[in-house]
C-alpha cells in the first residue's frame, strides 16, 4: 500500500525547536510530541510520547556544540530504532564537526567520519543536511545523504538588491568553488582572500587577490564563527576602494566575540540562516529561514519523489 503523508511524523532535538515547528507547518504535519527527562547530574533521555512503528520519521536537529546537542540526537534515532520506525531520516540543518574532514596535522582524528559512523549505528537511515563544510563528507555515509545548498535560498536575496557593479568575494581559498558558483549564476566577477593562520580561529596575514575598487563585495562562506575573518576581509576591502560589504554565510555559530567584531566592522549586513539559533539580535545580522527548503525536500523523499531541483548552487 502506498505510503500516506499522515505516516510522517516530524520530531524535534531541543536546540531546533523554533525551525522544526516551522518545518512541520510548511510540511503540513503536527510537531510530535516528544519529551526529555533529565536527571540532577545532566544526563537524560529523550521520549517519544506517540507511537512511531511502522512510520517515516523525521528527527530535526542541528549539531553544533555543545556535544549535547549531537548526543540528543543520537538517543533520539535510537528510540526511534528501538520503537520500530520503518525509515529514520535524520534532519541536521547544520552537520557540526564537519571541520574534522581530513587530518590535518600528525594524531588527529577525523571527526566527521566518526560523526556519520556514530548517526548509522544509532539508527539513522538517512541524513539530509544543507551546506556541508566539505563535500566528501557525504562519502563518510553509507546511508544515503541529500545535501542541500543554501544559495537557493539567499540567491532571489541577493538579486533582490539589485546591486550594481556586484562582486563575490571567498573569505579563503578553501571557499573560492563556492565563490565561482555564485558569481557564474549572478554573472559577476569574483576575488578570493588569502589568509595564514597562527592557530585555529587566529589570523596572522591576509591578502586580497582580485580587484574590488568602486564594487559592491558579497563576501561568501559556509559559517561564520568568531567573525575574525569574515571581519578583517571587509575592513580589508573598503581599504582597498570597496564601495560595500556584504556577507552570507549559511552557519550562524557566532562564538567568543563575534558579535562585537561584526557591529564594529565595515560589514554592511551579515546575511545566515535559521540552521542554528542565534545567540542575541544584531542590527546588523539578517536572517532568512531554511524552513521552506527543507519541508519541501522532506515532502518529496516522503513520496518518493525527485529533489534534485533542490541540489542547485
Amino acid at each position: 500500500m502506498p505510503n500516506s503523508v499522515t505516516e510522517a511524523k516530524i520530531f524535534a532535538c531541543t536546540q531546533s525547536e523554533v525551525l522544526a515547528a516551522q518545518i512541520a507547518k510548511s510540511f503540513g504535519a503536527p510537531l510530535g510530541n516528544v519529551i526529555f527527562s533529565r536527571y540532577s547530574d545532566g544526563e537524560f533521555q529523550p521520549s517519544f510520547e506517540e507511537s512511531v512503528r511502522g512510520s517515516r520519521i523525521f528527527i530535526i536537529g542541528s549539531t553544533h556544540p555543545s556535544s549535547e546537542n549531537l548526543m540528543e540526537m543520537l538517543l533520539m534515532l535510537d528510540a526511534a530504532k528501538r520503537a520500530s520506525a520503518r525509515h529514520i531520516t535524520a534532519v541536521m540543518p547544520y552537520f557540526g564537526w564537519a571541520r574534522q574532514d581530513r587530518k590535518d596535522k600528525p594524531r588527529v582524528p577525523i571527526g566527521a567520519k566518526m560523526i556519520a559512523k556514530i548517526l548509522e549505528a544509532a539508527g539513522a537511515t538517512r541524513i539530509i543536511t544543507m551546506d556541508l563544510h566539505a563535500d566528501q563528507i557525504q562519502g563518510f555515509f553509507e546511508k544515503p545523504v541529500d545535501h542541500l545548498y543554501a544559495s537557493t535560498i539567499f540567491m532571489p536575496y541577493l538579486e533582490g538588491l539589485k546591486l550594481d557593479n556586484l562582486t563575490i568575494a571567498s573569505p579563503d581559498m578553501g571557499g573560492s568553488k563556492r565563490a565561482y558558483a555564485y558569481s557564474k549564476s549572478l554573472s559577476s566577477d569574483v576575488v578570493i582572500c588569502y589568509k595564514q593562520r597562527k592557530k585555529a580561529n587566529i589570523i596572522s596575514h591576509m591578502e586580497l587577490i582580485g580587484e574590488v575598487k568602486g564594487k559592491n563585495v558579497v563576501l561568501v562562506d559556509d559559517m561564520v564563527d568568531t567573525a575574525g575573518t569574515l571581519t578583517r576581509a571587509a575592513d580589508l576591502m573598503i581599504e582597498r576602494g570597496a564601495k560595500s560589504v556584504r556577507a552570507i554565510c549559511t552557519h550562524p555559530l557566532l562564538s567568543g566575540d563575534a558579535y562585537e567584531r561584526i557591529e564594529n566592522s565595515k560589514l554592511l549586513e551579515l546575511i545566515v540562516t535559521d540552521s542554528i539559533p542565534l545567540k542575541k539580535k544584531s542590527p546588523k545580522v539578517k536572517v532568512l529561514s531554511c524552513a521552506e527548503l527543507f519541508a519541501a525536500v522532506m515532502l518529496n523523499v516522503h513520496h518518493n519523489k525527485s529533489i534534485s531541483s533542490k541540489f542547485v548552487m
